[in-house]
């Protein structure tokens, strides 16, 4: 029987959610999808010192936000529950246990001074201090102490941890679905803690696999730096007796800086001006950081710059859709190595996204900022404008300096302008194109621009001329659409008046 996929994404709720961490969601979502199976979202607070209030919550509005959709978990609920492991501390500590009497762990009493005390011989030996079988029966552990005191250290309270007792001298075989296989000596691997006393909470080795098999997970995708760990979390699932329900691992590549030489860190961000976050991010203390949601970027714009960060579909195509990227998912197209992130490619992909939308999805966006200067226009005029400006915008908070002598007439004119139209014949060209504008009935588009292109053949007027000159005047500056599209949306009363304010108040140049 075909095994269901289910994938999950497992953050720590440490902060804000690294746009890394987003794309290894996006990566579980696109999979799980691709292959008809569920997502789970499991919120991984076992480590109390590092929690960070509100993170949680972000994280799950980071998701929402980016239409990466939650099938159990946090949140959603279902028939694993709870989804914090901070809520199934209960769970782990009977597991623990049970590899302590298969002989897989064991429980190690020492304190931190006799640790140093090890580490500090091992450097005057030219060493690297690593606790393993080396040094496991020199310290006070179950391993080198009589059961009897092991009991009376445990019953009267003492600190102790559980570790895995790493096996020596024995490869480990893996599989990784983006690296291949992989062999590891364990001899060359350090007895990691399971389970701690003084918090009653395991660490993330023990939780993560656990969870992970209770809840049937069966394929594990995550970020390359949890690559160290994969040997022993094999070893677990061996030590459990879980191999046959053992998930699929895929390890994804590092996001990396801009300039390609390590990770992308949010100092990145702040010194060249771009969100390393999905959201806006205010914390506890008061440290803040920008969010792609809040710098005007479309979450499905986000995405699609996202899923191409480390994976392609193997075709020239850049504009996905997210069922697009459902479709055309595979972790076969996964890259080995990491992906450089590309701030002015973020933007173009905004960018695209915007020409698309129809006028009435920019209406709805542009209104906000025109509300906010004042003009009260219906959702029909607002698209209007703000579709004849699109191609020129990467963001909505653009549309306003694109487009606001639409709605406000100039009363100054661009000192550049002026120096180059506003001289010679070309104001007494203005009034008489003044009066050819008067004549027209119908002011359409086309209407005007072939009674106006007409008037100009006739004259033989120089084009450039007297378009800027009425450029000059309608908008004040030197941009702006086709002047037709001006003059159309303005109406005659409106284009008459602009151009007779110009013509009354600015004496032309020598």
């Amino acid at each position: 029987m075909k095994r269901e996929v289910r994938v999950r994404f497992a953050p720590s709720p440490t902060g804000p959610l690294h746009i890394g961490g987003v794309r290894t969601a996006l990566y579980n979502y696109l999979f799980a999808r691709h292959h008809g199976g569920k997502m789970i979202l499991r919120i991984e607070d076992t480590d109390s010192q590092r929690f960070v209030e509100g993170a949680e919550a972000y994280i799950i509005e980071s998701l929402r936000w980016c239409g990466i959709e939650i099938d159990e978990g946090v949140g959603v609920g279902g028939p694993h529950a709870p989804y914090r492991q901070s809520e199934r501390r209960d769970i782990y500590l009977k597991y623990a246990k049970q590899l302590v009497d298969a002989g897989w762990a064991y429980y190690a009493f020492d304190t931190s001074a006799e640790l140093e005390a090890l580490r500090h011989k091992a450097e005057e030996r030219g060493e690297t201090f690593a606790y393993n079988y080396t040094v496991r029966t020199q310290l006070p552990t179950s391993l080198s102490l009589p059961k009897d005191e092991v009991d009376a250290r445990i019953a009267r309270g003492d600190v102790w941890v559980i570790r895995f007792k790493m096996p020596e001298n024995e490869i480990v075989k893996m599989h990784d679905l983006i690296r291949g296989d992989v062999e590891v000596n364990t001899s060359t691997l350090d007895d990691k803690v399971l389970y701690k006393s003084v918090d009653a909470l395991p660490t993330y080795h023990l939780a993560n696999i656990v969870d992970d098999h209770l809840m049937e997970i069966s394929h594990v995708i995550r970020g390359e730096e949890w690559l160290p760990s994969l040997p022993l979390h094999y070893l677990l699932y061996r030590a459990f007796g879980w191999e046959e329900s053992q998930p699929e691992f895929a390890h994804l590549p590092l996001l990396l800086k801009p300039t390609g030489g390590g990770k992308l860190s949010k100092r990145d961000g702040d010194k060249m001006g771009f969100p390393v976050f999905p959201l806006y991010w205010v914390s506890p203390t008061g440290e803040t950081a920008h969010g792609y949601r809040e710098d005007g970027y479309f979450p499905e714009a986000f995405i699609n710059m996202l899923a191409l960060l480390g994976w392609n579909p193997g075709t020239e195509q850049e504009i996905f859709s997210m069922q697009e990227l459902i479709d055309a998912f595979s972790l076969d197209r996964v890259s080995k190595s990491g992906a450089r992130f590309q701030p002015d490619k973020a933007k173009w992909f905004n960018a695209q996204y915007m020409h698309h939308k129809s006028d009435a999805e920019l209406a709805a966006l542009f209104q906000p900022a025109l509300k906010e200067h004042g003009i009260e226009v219906g959702d029909e005029v607002a698209g209007r404008v703000a579709g004849i400006m699109k191609e020129r915008a990467t963001f909505i908070s653009d549309l306003w300096n694109l487009t606001s002598y639409f709605f406000i007439a100039p009363i100054e004119y661009e000192e550049k302008q002026l120096k180059k139209y506003w001289k010679g014949e070309n104001p007494a060209r203005l009034a008489a194109l003044r009066e050819v504008l008067a004549g027209i009935d119908d002011f359409s588009l086309e209407n005007t621009e072939r009674i106006v292109h007409g008037w100009i053949e006739q004259h033989e007027y120089p084009m450039g001329q007297i378009m800027n000159s009425l450029r000059l005047a309608l908008v004040g500056a030197g941009k702006g659409p086709g002047m037709y599209d001006v003059t159309s949306f303005l109406g005659k009363e409106e284009t008459l008046r602009r151009i007779d304010h110009l013509l009354n108040t600015v004496k032309p140049l020598e």
